[in-house]
């Protein structure tokens, strides 16, 4: 490439050379533009100590392979280290000479040949792009160990791309559900204006919706962004609500927003990280304590290397004198300088470097290995790129010696490389594997860690938790059991929430043009419950059940009917018992003047007959008092219809009896008329006649117990289901005609001639028996639940009360307390 060519800033030839692009630089000076010269190039500057220890770990793995006899024997391993600085310029410019090497040439042809068999880096994923767009077209692999885009597995894309870190794409679901696991749904987010930051936040935010949690804000940080932006973007997060931040930033920007929050004293504010800056050692420091302290963040797993440590701190410019970068990382370190005294003055710089400072005495990211994450990752890729190329070259083992070097071929391609690199497989001495998968992406495994402090006041990485994105879900995020500092060093979780949860009972309402985490609460319906807190509805009861008083969880309905135990069934059953009682009285009371001459006119095979029927009606409505059952439902209505029948029949063969006798002109025509026989005959016909409606009413559709949910919502009526209306109206409608019939024949006979005439009564018993059961029907059919059975047994003892009453308490009144009045002169006489 014509122009001014790109020199690496560490290199070292071998038989291989791995390429390396390190943002070992952080900021870039624009030089001054006259518009009249060519313009001078940009220049990097202020010298990044972790990136510096990056490029030294890449360089201690190439090393130790070149010393090892079992892994590439007899072949050595160079490498040429350009500086990104962060930049997708510098990156570009990196690529193009990592892949045409530093000579000039005005020959027509050229090898076509790449300088390097392999790149590792960058630490970004924008500027990993721009290299790739480069590389890629030459099937160069390029190996990142910090570039964590999701858009990078993009095969069809980035062909030639691998990585040592796992991608965004199990990061950015990670930290969804670190927020969805603490209960955080109203967050704000703050991202790099890059591929990393975007793609990163986009798939955040899209599982973060289907987690149920809620975006307030989302912030963009770029470090080409005037400083005044920086000033709106933490005035934003001041004002906001949330009390949670999730900051998805390359280091660069971090430091920005940093800068700007200690200005304004952004303090109290749960932080949450990403990746890039989450374990970095140079912001966890008593400047940032206040802010940063409770930090929460996924990062790839601690890991040591062996005699890492003991290799950093013999890096010096001893090493090579005329090399720049090193001699700026001394003078940087050490807060010296190398140049002459003329010059220090001249340049305002410090004392003068001796070269016999000790970097032990030194702690900052470079000497720091305590936290071997990323250089980890570096250190994998190196020996990613070397167990491909010892596949390549066929080198072969027996046992720990090697019995045959390795085949060196000078036309070696980078294609070769890219195509074995897919297929490497192997464990470090550490224990840990080394594969890609199908998009070129390692195993996605996280540590949770938490920025705690401990006794001296130091910032440390406590790890708290762990994510495998490998295991099923539901297992893959997992908390170890270690307090956890949150932020502002409190022990007490913070709470970031648009809306307070919705109690149990209560059920979420969206409020129209606010997310769906913002929400009020409404009590659930009658019926309804919400058993779980924010529940977004509320739960139907079923039919059996309804909803406590809280409305939090369905409790059997209660069961209702007329039991004996309640006010209602226990004063119904005191009037059964107390009608059957005076109907058993007045039976004795017959029995006992039965030679009367009364007694011996109200025909006393009918009038006991009667007394019985009575009976057996006060206590029929016994059954429909209780807990209905299948028998009691079937003995209830059967009974009253033919106890009832009976009584009608009884009271029917009487008034027979009357006008016939009163109506007969001849004296000797009245016997056989009015014998027995005739009488029991009538009776047992009508009786039989119900008996017969009553069976096949049970043989063809029975009554049954039955739970009635209509009539009240909070309460199961218990009742019995007549099974076939017609049936049970056939019952009425016939004790209702055998009604009609006495009371007409005894309003025909009222007028009769005689002392006792008991037509008379007869007919005030039908009347009342009639003016009963004719209100009983709309009562019936308009009575709720258990009512329908009151009105029933009530109609039933008023109606037998009535009988009782009117045909048997006239008789009673004379036979007890007007004993002159039942003579048979008395009977006899006419009374007109």
């Amino acid at each position: 490439m014509l122009g001014s060519p790109e020199f690496p800033l560490l290199s070292k030839e071998g038989d291989i050379t791995i390429g390396g692009v390190f943002s070992i630089h952080s900021q870039i000076t624009n030089p001054p533009l006259s518009f009249t010269d060519t313009p001078e190039p940009l220049k990097c500057s202020r010298i990044n100590f972790r990136e510096f220890r990056f490029v030294q770990t890449m360089i201690f793995a190439i090393e130790e392979i070149n010393n090892s006899s079992s892994l590439l024997p007899n072949i050595s391993i160079g490498y040429r280290v350009f500086d990104s600085c962060g930049s997708t310029l510098f990156s570009m410019r990196a690529a193009m000479a990592l892949m045409n090497g530093q000579e000039k040439t005005l020959r027509k042809t050229c090898s076509g040949q790449s300088s390097v068999h392999a790149i590792i880096g960058t630490s970004e994923s924008s500027s990993t792009i721009v290299m790739l767009r480069t590389s890629g077209i030459f099937k160069i692999p390029v190996i990142s160990h910090f570039a964590t885009c999701a858009c990078l597995s993009n095969r069809k894309e980035y062909s030639s791309f691998f990585r040592t870190i796992p991608s965004d794409y199990y990061q950015s679901r990670a930290l969804a559900k670190l927020v969805k696991h603490f209960g955080w749904t109203w967050v704000g987010t703050v991202r790099s204006d890059n591929d990393y930051g975007n793609n990163g936040m986009a798939t955040f935010i899209k599982v973060a919706g289907q987690e149920g949690v809620c975006i307030e804000y989302s912030e963009v940080i770029s470090r080409i962004y005037p400083r005044e932006h920086a000033a709106k973007v933490v005035r934003v997060i001041r004002n906001s609500s949330t009390r949670v931040l999730v900051a998805f930033l390359a280091q660069r920007e971090m430091d920005i927003l940093l800068e700007e929050a200690l200005n304004q004293n952004l303090t109290g504010l749960q932080w949450v990280g990403s990746e890039s800056w989450i374990t970095a050692g140079h912001l966890a420091t008593k400047r940032h304590a206040a802010i940063l302290t409770g930090t929460l963040g996924f990062t790839i797993r601690k890991s040591k290397i062996p005699g890492l440590r003991e290799f950093l701190l013999q890096v010096s410019p001893s090493q090579n004198p005329h090399n720049n970068l090193l001699r700026e990382f001394w003078e940087t370190t050490f807060g010296c300088s190398f140049q002459t005294h003329l010059q220090r003055q001249t340049q305002t710089q410090g004392r003068p470097c001796s070269g016999s400072e000790r970097l032990e005495d030194i702690n900052n990211p470079f000497t720091d290995v305590s936290e071997l994450r990323i250089s980890k990752n570096v250190y994998k890729a190196v020996y990613a790129v070397a167990h491909a190329m010892h596949n390549i070259l066929k080198c072969k083992h027996n046992g720990e010696r090697v019995t045959q070097s390795c085949i060196w071929r000078n036309n070696l391609e980078p294609e070769q490389v890219l195509k074995h690199l897919q297929g490497v497989n192997f464990t470090l001495q550490s224990g840990e594997r080394v594969y890609f998968d199908e998009n070129g992406d390692p195993a996605a495994i996280y540590e949770l860690v938490n920025w705690q402090r401990n006794q001296a006041g130091e910032t440390t990485f406590v790890t708290v938790g762990s994510y495998d994105a490998s295991l099923p879900n539901g297992k893959q995020f997992t908390m170890n059991g270690i307090n956890i500092t949150w932020a502002a060093e409190s022990l007490k979780r913070p709470q970031s929430v648009c809306s307070e949860s919705c109690l149990l009972g209560f059920r979420q309402a969206v409020i129209k043009g606010k997310p769906v985490c913002c929400f009020s609460c409404i009590a659930c319906a009658a019926g309804e419950i919400s058993n779980s807190s924010d529940s977004p509805e509320c739960s139907q009861c079923s039919l059996e059940y309804w909803s406590n008083e809280d409305h939090s969880q369905c409790v059997p309905k209660v069961v209702e009917f007329l039991s004996f135990e309640e006010t209602m069934g226990a004063l119904l059953t005191s009037f059964s018992l107390f009608g059957a009682s005076l109907t058993l009285m007045v039976s004795c009371v017959f029995f006992r003047f039965r030679d009367t001459a009364l007694v011996k006119a109200s025909n006393p095979e009918l009038s006991f007959l009667l007394l019985l029927s009575l009976t057996l009606c006060f206590l029929c409505s016994l059954t429909f008092i209780g807990r209905p059952s299948k028998w009691s439902c079937m003995l209830r209505h059967t009974t009253f219809g033919i106890t009832f029948a009976l009584c009608m029949s009884c009271i029917l063969a009487k008034t027979i009896v009357v006008v016939i006798a009163f109506k007969a002109t001849k004296p000797q025509n009245t016997v056989p008329q009015c014998s027995a026989p005739l009488q029991r005959t009538s009776v047992l016909s009508c009786t039989s006649l119900q008996v017969i409606v009553c069976a096949l009413w049970l043989i063809l559709a029975p009554p049954f117990p039955h739970k009635n949910t209509a009539h009240g919502s909070e309460k199961i009526i218990l009742e019995c289901d007549v099974g076939s209306p017609i049936g049970f109206w056939a019952v009425l409608g016939y004790i209702g005609l055998l009604a009609m019939l006495c009371f007409t024949l005894a309003f025909l006979a009222r007028k009769l001639p005689d002392n006792f005439n008991e037509a008379k009564f007869i007919t005030f018993s039908m009347l009342i028996f009639c003016a009963v059961w004719i209100t009983f029907i709309p009562a019936y059919v308009s009575s709720p639940g258990k009512f329908t059975v009151a009105v029933e047994v009530f109609a039933i003892l008023a109606s037998s009360f009535g009988l009782l009453f009117c045909i048997f308490a006239p008789k009673c009144y004379i036979i007890l307390l007007k004993p002159e009045r039942n003579t048979k002169k008395h009977m006899l006489e006419k009374n007109i």
